[in-house]
């Protein structure tokens, strides 16, 4: 069963004045990684919302593990990372990591054991009791990207979740995600104004135009990441699969027009090591 399925889904806002996302089609496999790019304003952020059910289509239908995107949200069936941390200011950070587990009835120990393992890969565990006001805005979103990760959710929602950290917590963090994903099975579904970040951490990405967002190309990528070598990014084949993400994404700023109404493209990025 996909782990999301996306069929004609538009998105019109401001009574039909903005036409934000227009037929987007789109399956992601279980255990996946997708990265939706764009330019700004192309409505990465809003497809992923809908995908939550934080958002309501236009048109178009939205199936969430076999589910509708309501019932899945309901049922918690995802994690979810924001570019903003969204903590409970009243909450130290071992007690928001530990809240998605909270509210499902999970046990103490088991909350206490879990939350401790995710501090320790967010390199958080010395600031466990200080309370979010209390952590720079990096560490602030590392709190929250653990939250995310605490109930091992068979889907993974995350909007550009690495922007606020430094480069080197941004790329151990790459690492991390990874891991996680391939221990826990989840698919991610994962937006990023970085080509270099979408071609490492996914399988698929996923090139929209600039508004109205359509998928312009879906080019096949292959995982650079998963074997966790991070010098692969200094390899020759990894900087084509980020050249070919990046002439998409200028094909689709030259022509916006025909990016409306052309069917999307595939290519693969990854044919050598």
């Amino acid at each position: 069963m996909p782990a999301v399925k996306l069929r004609g889904v538009g998105k019109i806002f401001a009574a039909g004045a903005v036409t934000a996302l227009r037929e987007i089609d789109l399956t992601v496999g279980a255990g996946e990684f997708v990265s939706l790019i764009g330019p700004s304003g192309c409505g990465k952020s809003t497809l992923l919302r809908i995908v939550a059910d934080l958002e309501t289509p236009s048109s178009g239908t939205v199936v969430v593990h076999g589910k509708t995107a309501r019932q899945a949200r309901l049922d918690q069936d995802y994690g979810i990372a924001f570019q903003q941390a969204g903590l409970l200011d009243w909450r130290s950070v071992q007690e928001n990591v530990e809240l998605p587990l909270q509210l499902h009835g999970v046990g103490k120990r088991e909350r206490r054991a879990r939350s401790a393992e995710l501090l320790e890969i967010t390199g958080l565990t010395d600031f466990a009791r200080r309370l979010p006001g209390e952590l720079s805005g990096g560490m602030q979103q590392r709190v929250a990207i653990a939250r995310a990760l605490a109930r091992k959710p068979p889907l993974l929602l995350m909007d550009e979740p690495f922007g606020a950290l430094d480069e080197m917590t941004r790329e151990r963090m790459q690492g991390e995600l990874l891991r996680i994903a391939e221990e826990t099975g989840a698919a991610v579904v994962f937006v990023t104004h970085s080509i270099p970040e979408a071609v490492f951490l996914s399988d698929r990405v996923v090139v929209m135009s600039p508004r109205p967002g359509r998928i312009i190309a879906v080019l096949d990528t292959g995982g650079w990441g998963r074997d966790g070598d991070g010098d692969v990014r200094s390899s020759e084949a990894f900087f084509s699969s980020v050249a070919a993400v990046r002439a998409a994404l200028h094909e689709g700023h030259r022509e916006p027009r025909a990016a409306e109404t052309a069917a999307p493209t595939s290519a693969v990025g990854r044919d050598v090591r």
